[in-house]
């Protein structure tokens, strides 16, 4: 709390300090003004209130002697049937009284209005309220008064003493309600004192707005002219309606003004060329360029450098560049800007020609190197400013960090058998003599595998290679989707027949042909068959399917697609692997513990339907199987001889589509 109070204290005298004297001079007199103002008529008021309520008190005590005197004789002669009547039909006639509650000299409360007999015996509240100061003398004949406060208002509990023939037979007390005058006049003193307070500063403030309307804001305004073109707006005007002598200051500064502008403007024309000139070769550069001043202000930026940063649309000419460069090129320049623009040699004269490179994540992903470089006056002895050159490097990185992955890959993929060959080439050479003719022939067989293995991880990344090689160009024909797909079932019908699995094909009647590439294509069918078999089980099945589907009826040129379908009824690929199925080197094998394959596969076959103009696609579940499909393009030559054909093949190929999408 004290923290509190003292940091508010400092935010009062901060405040109270940015003042002029006249001000707080002004302030302080216009607040004495008015608390003494307000403190007089609070006075005034109160007093007439005091008087009411002094009145007030005096009615209360009157009014309860004159009743002690009516029901006194009634109480000594035990007719409380005739207290109740008139203290009732009292009750009713006064509208000042509150209630009336009478005990006898004990204290115990034997009748009170408005209140039942049940809440008289056993209300804890009232018993209180008759509650008598233990040295009030039961033989006194003077009422006391007290006053307590409910949610109505103020009342008044007046508490007299019932004697008759001098004997003291209890107390009545009787409540009076507050008088309204004296409620009104208490609201009254507060609403006058307030707005006394506030009159007299309204007073003051509508004068002090006054008088800067007439005094202060042409003179403020004069201030502010003066400060412009000291800065270099020649354009600075200053419109105020006012004469005498003030208006002759204000048409001789206008004049002052008139007259530099067009002496700027004069002898500006020729800077402003050469400025142009050096914009126009600024924003041809490749790179971007930001030029600073001394004080990191924004002097040129060029589209480059805007689209860099996301600036575009954005005029930061004369902004300070750090409250607009992403946080992390802040702080990884914000030093070396400060040590450039304090002009120190030796290591900073190094680090000026050090790159920067800095990973932006806004306004889009990417990287880029930073160079820092002083700009000198003629004499080169004055540093001017600071040219910040920016050149975006998110490809070199990429392709660097691309080309060190697949290195990385497939030195891993060739070590493997690599080291299986030497380690049983190894043991045949050191051992062979005390190994029996079956565990060498075991050794020589494993040695075979892992250099078939090896081969064909060689061959999948030449292959791949040469898919990727960007200038590699290749000649598509015409090619009857039934030619690959049976040649694939005859490869592999063999060992399909050896693990029990069921190896079938469904190729559409009059099929036309595609366009595309023979050789290509039948290694697509090799991978997605071989992959096929290799993770489906025995007793499962393993299916090629081609059919046509509709042509798209709103592109004229559009002559319609054939879809391949190779689906297996064998464990499946999780959904979290789906993804990364067709990069590079990523095996499920490793989720089945297997070391068959290359891990190249799939990326081959991507790369040989994205050639087609095309996307490999695939649906799966674990353990129920997978579906791998893509489309290609009819062939327009030979499009008419099956066009007669399309269209009752397009319905089942609309069924099979739909079934596919639902699965």
């Amino acid at each position: 709390m004290l923290a509190f109070l003292k940091t508010l204290r400092e935010v009062i005298a901060r405040w109270w300090s940015e003042f002029t004297l006249q001000t707080r001079l002004m302030a302080a007199a216009t607040l004495a003004v008015s608390l003494i103002m307000s403190g007089l008529t609070f006075w005034a008021v109160n007093t007439i209130q005091q008087d009411a309520r002094i009145n007030d008190t005096r009615f209360g005590r009157d009014l309860g002697l004159l009743l002690a005197a009516n029901v006194a004789p009634q109480i000594a002669e035990n007719n409380l049937t005739e207290v109740a009547r008139f203290s009732h039909r009292f009750y009713s006639s006064t509208s000042s009284v509150r209630y009336m509650i009478y005990a006898d000299e004990d204290g115990r409360i034997f009748f009170g209005i408005p209140f039942s007999e049940s809440e008289v015996q056993n209300s804890l509240t009232i018993q209180r309220r008759i509650q008598l100061p233990e040295d009030y003398a039961k033989s006194s004949e003077l009422p006391m008064v007290r006053q307590h406060l409910t949610p109505d208002g103020e009342v008044t509990d007046v508490f007299v003493p019932l004697m008759h023939e001098g004997n003291y037979l209890g107390v009545l007390a009787i409540g009076i309600n507050p008088n309204p005058t004296v409620v009104a006049s208490s609201n009254l003193t507060r609403d006058v004192t307030i707005a006394v307070f506030i009159s007299i500063w309204v007073m003051v403030i509508l004068g002090a707005v006054f008088n800067a309307l007439t005094i202060t804001k042409p003179i403020k305004e004069l201030l502010v002219g003066v400060k412009n073109i000291a800065a270099g707006n020649f354009k600075q005007r200053i419109d105020l309606p006012f004469g005498g002598e003030l208006g002759e200051l204000i048409h001789s500064f206008n004049e002052m003004a008139e007259r530099l502008e067009r002496y700027e403007e004069q002898n500006i024309e020729e800077l402003t060329a050469e400025k142009a000139k050096l914009e126009t070769l600024v924003s041809t550069i490749a790179d971007g360029a930001v030029l600073l001043d001394t004080n990191f202000k924004v002097i040129l930026i060029n589209p480059t450098a805007r689209r860099i940063f996301g600036w575009e649309g954005s005029n930061l000419n004369g902004e300070n560049v750090l409250h607009h460069l992403p946080g992390t090129v802040t702080m990884e320049l914000t030093r070396p800007l400060y040590q450039i623009a304090a002009g120190e040699t030796s290591t900073d004269r190094e680090r000026e020609g050090e790159e920067f490179r800095i990973r932006l994540t806004e306004p889009t992903p990417r990287t880029v190197r930073i160079l820092l470089t002083r700009v000198f006056d003629q004499y080169r002895e004055t540093i001017k400013g600071i040219a910040m050159t920016v050149q975006d490097i998110t490809r070199e990185v990429e392709l660097n960090e691309a080309k060190s992955q697949f290195i990385s890959n497939v030195s891993h993929e060739l070590r493997t058998p690599l080291f299986n060959i030497k380690s049983f080439i190894e043991t045949l050479h050191e051992y062979g003599e005390d190994l029996s003719e079956t565990e060498r022939q075991e050794f020589l067989e494993t040695a075979n595998s892992e250099t078939d293995r090896l081969t064909r991880l060689v061959n999948d990344v030449l292959d791949l290679s040469r898919l990727e090689t960007s200038c590699r160009i290749y000649h598509f024909e015409p090619v009857d989707m039934a030619g690959p797909v049976e040649q694939t079932l005859r490869t592999y019908q063999l060992n399909a027949r050896d693990k029990g699995i069921e190896l079938v094909h469904d190729i559409a009647p009059h099929l036309p042909p595609v366009l595309g590439h023979y050789d290509l294509l039948l290694q697509v069918f090799d991978n997605l068959v071989g992959n096929a078999l290799k993770f489906t089980e025995p007793g499962g099945r393993v299916a090629i399917r081609a059919y046509q589907l509709e042509p798209n009826r709103n592109h004229h040129h559009d002559t319609g697609r054939v879809r391949i379908e190779i689906s297996d009824t064998g464990i499946g690929i999780d959904l979290e692997d789906q993804e990364a199925i067709f990069e590079r080197f990523f095996r499920v094998e490793n989720r089945v513990h297997t070391l068959e394959g290359t891990g190249l596969g799939l990326s081959i076959v991507r790369n040989i339907i994205e050639k087609h103009h095309s996307r490999v696609y695939l649906i799966s579940e674990v353990g129920v199987g997978t579906t791998f499909w893509f489309d290609l393009d009819v062939c327009v030559e030979k499009q008419p001889e099956v066009e007669h054909q399309v269209a009752n093949e397009t319905a089942i190929a609309k069924d099979t589509d739909s079934a596919t999408v639902v699965l």
